[in-house]
């Protein structure tokens, strides 16, 4: 004897079926909005705290010391001033001259500039010569250059500072026999040479990880056409190195500027020190009444260059990073 199912039966089963699958798709809309809402609430207030000091330094740097000293230090300014921002600039004391942070905050721009651009072209060419005109023995300079990424400032103070003083013993040699030191001994030239040597192993590293993908074919093509080492760095390498350069260039400049050791160790306390010795100096002077307002001011002037770094380039570092990742 036949089963006979009934229409009725089938309807309800069906139905039934289509209620559970409208349920689970719910429950999982429903979890999948619940674990959004947990990861974008925990970035807002890990944001929150790490924008936080931000927001207190921009805010006292546009306050009165009369609100700063009966206000609250998170409120917004009543009556806002750029006051500040220009005794900051041109009139606050760094130690016993009074005459702002601006000689000092281009005395950071002379030496950065020239340090990014020579260590970046430097670390283009090693990585150039490493990875497409390899040499026996390549494998360990490379290793060597690597190493030089873990040896901590402290530890090349004394090293540097005599071979610094070499410099500029033939400094004044030359300065005696042609009347001209050529820069060496000049402070800004020595951290120049400090910043260059000491960034040169990571600079290194980044292009010669993002040549390691670049197709060898090209340059082996080139040299067939009778292209020569420095033709087909300048016209083959440098135009597809883009994305790497941007991340060397961010990642130099905000170290060189933001360094506070080489800075305080090789440029002293004259008129030739960078600013954030200077900005040192502004906050821990001991002359009249703290003025909190100038202090704040002038370190989001010193900020202000690796913010605008940041800002312009800042989009393209993941990008730069990830480019000689995946070999094609």
């Amino acid at each position: 004897m036949s089963s006979v199912t009934s229409p009725i039966a089938t309807s309800t089963a069906t139905l039934r079926q289509g209620s559970d699958h409208r349920n689970d798709s719910k429950n999982s809309n429903n979890t999948r909005w619940i674990g959004r809402t947990v990861i974008y609430g925990l970035l807002l207030v890990f944001a929150v705290l790490y924008l936080m000091p931000l927001f207190v330094m921009l805010t006292t740097s546009f306050k009165t010391m009369d609100e700063i000293q009966n206000g609250n230090m998170l409120a917004l300014p009543q009556s806002p001033t750029f006051d500040p921002w220009i005794k900051a600039w041109g009139e606050t004391c760094v130690g016993l001259t009074c005459a702002g942070i601006k000689g000092y905050f281009w005395n950071s721009i002379k030496m950065v500039v020239p340090a990014v651009a020579i260590s970046t072209i430097m670390g283009a060419l090693n990585g150039y010569v490493l990875t497409k005109w390899r040499f026996p023995g390549h494998t360990l300079v490379f290793g060597l250059m690597l190493f030089a990424c873990f040896i901590p400032f402290q530890s090349v103070l004394l090293p540097m500072a005599t071979i610094l003083g070499s410099l500029g013993r033939f400094g004044m040699t030359l300065q005696n026999a042609t009347g001209w030191n050529f820069g060496f001994g000049n402070p800004t030239v020595n951290l120049v040479f400090v910043h260059v040597v000491y960034g040169l192993g990571f600079t290194t590293l980044f292009f010669r990880n993002f040549y390691e993908a670049f197709p060898t074919e090209l340059v082996r093509a080139a040299q067939v056409d009778g292209a020569s080492f420095f033709q087909i760095f300048r016209r083959i390498m440098l135009p597809n190195s883009l994305p790497i350069i941007v991340v060397t260039v961010i990642y130099q400049f905000t170290n060189i500027w933001n360094d506070f050791l080489f800075a305080s160790a090789y440029a002293g306390t004259g008129e030739s020190m960078p600013m954030t010795v200077a900005l040192n100096n502004v906050v821990n002077t001991s002359t009249g009444v703290v003025e909190y307002n100038v202090n704040m001011a002038a370190a989001m002037i010193a900020a202000v260059p690796t913010l605008i770094v940041y800002i312009l380039a800042g989009r393209y570092f993941v990008r730069g990073l990830m480019a000689g990742a995946v070999k094609g």
